[in-house]
């Protein structure tokens, strides 16, 4: 993303929208900049301000004009009121931090907008964790704060190196040069990002274990980290399992998501069912 210096008129109304913090008005040019290693491209400022394209040499004028009158003035909020922001074109790899960072922009390894991956929401139809298993997701950057991916590599190092299993079907996995080592592309690790999850899973009796290892890599992490815990429930909807150890490490559960169920197995999870299909 840019300002067009020529149309700013150094309103600020800009720098509060920015989630980064990466807009600021400069006092040399007295125009709205964007400190453009900050930016996650996530259009926060091109979607989120209505822009009426007045023109800028009046704007100004009518600006200089007030403060000489002394005449306090203070414009819409959530107003661009020259239309000054204009979508950079991205290229490899700056494209990556428009993709985990603007919504609306699906990711091309998995189809899915935000941060690319329904994660064990529908696993009622994915099947990603099975009866004994826990899934992770790690999320990294969120509220506010972003991730570059150098601090991805750290905390996917450390979980490679104890043998988990990385969900094939998320955007990190698919910027793995080797999955083995969780060893990330070398082009992308200075990119910053609004936000990104890892996912993997492991048996049930390493959850302990994984949760106090991304608490020991969350240290030396300048982003902010929040762990999901995802397992299957028994026929009564309830787990008897993992929520103890949770409980035993100190977080006080809560029932958040519950999948009723509504979901389709796919043939793939439900071998019977693509039979039927067939016989059909």
């Amino acid at each position: 993303m840019r300002i067009n210096p020529d149309k700013c008129v150094a309103c600020g109304n800009c720098t509060y929208v920015c989630p980064m913090e990466a807009i600021y008005i400069d006092p040399v040019i007295k125009r709205a900049t964007i400190k453009r290693d900050e930016c996650v491209e996530c259009y926060a400022c091109f979607n989120g301000l209505s822009q009426e394209h007045l023109n800028p040499t009046i704007v100004r004028t009518t600006r200089k004009l007030f403060a000489m009158l002394r005449i306090r003035f203070e414009p819409e909020p959530d107003v661009c009121p020259t239309g000054a922001f204009e979508p950079d074109e991205l290229v490899w790899p700056r494209v990556v931090r428009r993709a985990f960072s603007d919504p609306r922009v699906p990711h091309e390894s998995t189809g899915v907008e935000g941060r690319g991956t329904e994660e064990v929401k529908t696993n009622d139809v994915t099947g990603r964790v099975k009866v004994g298993e826990v899934g992770f997701t790690i999320e990294f950057g969120r509220p506010g704060v972003g991730a570059r991916f150098t601090e991805i590599q750290e905390m996917c190092w450390a979980l490679a190196k104890v043998g988990v299993s990385f969900e094939k079907k998320n955007p990190i996995t698919s910027l793995m040069s080797d999955v083995a080592t969780g060893t990330l592309r070398e082009d992308i690790l200075n990119e910053k990002v609004m936000s990104a999850i890892v996912e993997i899973k492991t048996t049930i009796d390493r959850t302990e274990e994984i949760i106090r290892l991304v608490w020991d890599v969350e240290k030396r992490l300048k982003t902010v980290i929040a762990i999901g815990v995802g397992t299957r429930c028994d026929e009564n909807g309830e787990d008897h399992i993992v929520e103890p150890i949770l409980e035993r490490l100190g977080y006080k559960l809560q029932r958040a998501k519950t999948n009723i169920g509504l979901g389709r197995l796919s043939p793939a999870q439900n071998p019977a069912a693509a039979k039927e299909t067939v016989n059909a």
